[in-house]
């Protein structure tokens, strides 16, 4: 598999309540395109109303694709999505279309734009003696060992980025190559547009606020009887359909463990975490340009 499906697709990111799905099918609308979900639990039948899926209403005016394709007890890897996602690019430009990705998933984004990493697997043994050395000598230790071997990785990596330091220090023990050589880089050519990635910039403040008026909604809208019934299924969730935003925190809550205002509360403070986190990955994504909606919209649609 290659990038080179991907290289007519636009692509709109942005943290979880910044109002990617909406934006996304006017853009649609206006493009000729089709949106590909770029959210890693929207994947999952069953799981609606607490992964702030894309309406029937907006699902009617815009063809949507990786929605609902997984039950909840099934995983999914990211290379499994890629190459989900390069099928439904290929199907949608056959049709004289345009894809559209939409959403917030980090690790997607990231084998969007960049491939996937072909390296070798992890080797417990090497990974226990780097974590050793630095315990012993520390983090920049490792990053000066980094350096003499791979300085494109070196520079890339912090200082003190421990797990990704010993990964680098790991593939080149293991492979005699750097992981800079082994990672697919991708040039945007003169077919892709200017501006293809864009991550939706809301307010800190703004954002907050729609984060927790959302996690208001949803429990409104039934958010506690859709974990209910995914608790009736058949299977447990798998590990990774369990870890969506609301639906532990609901667990817990149907457990026992938590009162229905502390569980909208937890489920608003993880919301808002998981955006900050979501910001600070959109932030090391240089081909991603921060963008309000109206300048999106202008961008894309002049």
């Amino acid at each position: 598999m290659t990038l080179a499906a991907f290289q007519r697709a636009l692509i709109l990111t942005g943290p979880t309540g910044s109002g990617k799905s909406e934006l996304g099918v006017r853009l649609a609308e206006r493009l000729g395109a089709e949106i590909v979900s770029m959210d890693s639990m929207a994947l999952y039948r069953g799981m609606d109303i607490g992964t702030a899926k894309s309406d029937a209403e907006q699902r009617r005016r815009i063809p949507h694709h990786l929605i609902d394709v997984l039950d909840p007890w099934e995983s999914a890897s990211v290379a499994w999505w890629l190459e989900q996602a390069e099928r439904c690019c290929l199907d949608i430009e056959a049709r004289g279309m345009r894809a559209l990705f939409v959403g917030g998933t980090p690790l997607y984004l990231k084998a969007l734009l960049h491939g996937l990493f072909p390296g070798p697997p992890a080797d417990a043994e090497l990974r226990r003696r780097l974590e050793v050395q630095a315990a012993k000598e520390g983090a920049r230790h490792l990053h000066e060992r980094l350096a003499q071997v791979d300085a494109a990785s070196a520079a890339r990596l912090h200082p003190n980025d421990v797990r990704r330091l010993i990964r680098a220090l790991e593939v080149w023990e293991l492979t005699g190559r750097p992981i800079s050589s082994w990672q697919e880089q991708w040039s945007v050519t003169e077919t892709s547009p200017p501006d293809r990635c864009i991550s939706l910039d809301v307010p800190r403040a703004e954002l907050y606020a729609r984060i927790d008026a959302r996690v208001l909604a949803m429990m409104a809208a039934g958010l506690v009887e859709e974990v209910r019934a995914l608790r009736r299924l058949a299977q447990p969730l798998s590990r990774e359909a369990a870890q969506a935003l609301g639906y532990k925190e609901v667990f817990a809550h149907l457990d026992g463990e938590a009162s229905m205002a502390e569980t909208v509360q937890r489920i608003q403070t993880r919301s808002r975490n998981f955006a900050k986190r979501q910001l600070t990955w959109f932030r090391h994504m240089p081909q991603c340009r921060p963008a309000t909606a109206e300048l999106t919209f202008a961008l894309w649609t002049a």
